[in-house]
C-alpha cells in the first residue's frame, strides 16, 4: 500500500472515532449534567480539530521535493503537532472555566448509571483507535499521527479518572468532587499541550538527533577513520520522518577522487541502513591542510 493511502487511512480512521466519541462523551454530559463530562466532551471537539488538522498535514507532508521545495514538504508535521498543542492548552482553559462555574453555582447530578457506561464506551473506542495510530505513527516515523494518538491516550485516562470521581459521587453524593476532576482534567492535558509545542518547536528549530541516533552514526563513521581519515563538523537534522545528516570526512591528500567518492558511499549506504528515510551529505577534505582542521574542536562527537 502506498504510504500516503497508508497514512490517510489512519487519519479517516481518528476523524471516524472523534466524531463518535464526542457524540457519545455530549450525550453522557446531557444526561447527567455533570461537568467533568462536560470537559472530556469538549477535549473531544479537540480531538476532532486536530485529527482534520493532521489529515491536511499528511496531504501536503507526502508531497515529493521539487524546485522550491528541494527538501521535500515533511516540516508541516512540525506546524500540525504545534497548532495540536495549542488546542489542546485552549480546551485546557475552557474545562477549567468550566469547573470554577461549577464550584461557584453547584448543580445535583442526574442519571449517572447511564453517563457512566456511556463514558466507557467512549473511553474503549479511544483507546483501540489510539494503540492502533501509535503502531502507524512509530512505523511511519510520523510526528503528525504519533501526537494524535499520543493525545487520544490522554483523552482515555481523563475519561477513566472523570468516570472514577463520578462513581464516587454515585457512591457517596460528593458532589464537590465533579468540579475537582474537571480541575485535574485541565492540569493533566495542559501538560500534554506543552509537550506537544516543546517537540513542534524543536522540530522547526532544526533540532539534532536524538543521542541514540548520533551514537549510531558515530559508530559507523568510527569504522572508517584512522591516522589519516578524520570526520568532524557533524550535523544532524529532521523534517517530518526524514533525517538529514551532513559532516566533514578529511582523506589523505593524495587519494583520488574516485576512491574518495566510494568511500563515501560506503560510509553513506551503512549509515542508512542504520537509519532509515536518511539523506547523507559528506564533504571530503585533505588531511594534509591545515585549514582542514579549523573547526574540529566545535564537532567533537556527541557526549564527549
Amino acid at each position: 500500500m502506498p504510504l500516503a493511502l497508508a497514512k490517510n487511512r489512519i487519519i479517516y480512521l481518528s476523524i471516524a472515532a472523534a466524531l463518535i466519541t464526542m457524540a457519545i462523551k455530549f450525550a453522557a454530559y446531557w444526561v447527567t449534567g455533570s461537568v467533568g463530562l462536560l470537559s472530556d466532551a469538549l477535549e473531544s471537539i479537540v480531538n476532532l480539530v486536530a485529527a482534520l488538522i493532521a489529515f491536511v498535514a499528511l496531504m501536503i507532508a507526502v508531497r515529493p521535493a521539487d524546485a522550491t521545495h528541494p527538501y521535500g514538504h515533511e516540516k508541516i508535521e512540525y506546524f500540525s503537532s504545534g497548532v495540536e498543542g495549542t488546542l489542546i492548552l485552549v480546551a485546557a482553559a475552557g474545562i477549567i472555566y468550566s469547573a470554577v462555574q461549577r464550584l461557584l453555582h453547584p448543580m445535583p447530578l442526574a442519571d449517572l448509571d447511564i453517563g457512566l457506561w456511556l463514558g466507557l464506551g467512549a473511553a474503549a473506542t479511544n483507546f483501540f483507535v489510539a494503540k492502533l495510530l501509535l503502531r502507524a505513527g512509530r512505523q511511519h516515523d510520523s510526528i503528525t499521527i504519533e501526537a494524535d494518538a499520543k493525545h487520544l491516550l490522554t483523552d482515555v485516562w481523563t475519561t477513566l479518572g472523570v468516570l472514577a470521581a463520578l462513581l464516587v459521587v454515585k457512591l457517596t453524593n460528593w458532589m464537590i468532587l465533579d468540579p475537582l476532576i474537571a480541575f485535574a482534567v485541565g492540569g493533566n492535558i495542559i501538560f500534554s499541550g506543552i509537550d506537544l509545542l516543546r517537540r513542534s518547536f524543536r522540530g522547526l528549530m532544526d533540532f539534532r538527533l536524538p543521542g541514540g541516533e548520533i551514537a549510531a552514526i558515530e559508530e559507523v563513521l568510527r569504522r572508517y577513520v584512522g591516522e589519516k581519515r578524520v570526520y568532524h563538523n557533524l550535523r544532524t537534522r529532521k523534517s517530518g520522518s526524514q533525517r538529514f545528516i551532513d559532516f566533514h570526512l578529511l582523506v589523505p591528500g593524495d587519494m583520488s577522487v574516485r576512491a574518495a567518492h566510494e568511500l563515501c558511499e560506503r560510509i553513506e549506504n551503512e549509515i542508512r541502513q542504520r537509519l532509515r528515510n536518511t539523506t547523507v551529505t559528506i564533504h571530503t577534505e585533505p588531511a594534509d591542510e591545515l585549514v582542514s582542521y579549523q573547526d574540529v574542536e566545535t564537532s567533537l562527537p556527541y557526549g564527549r
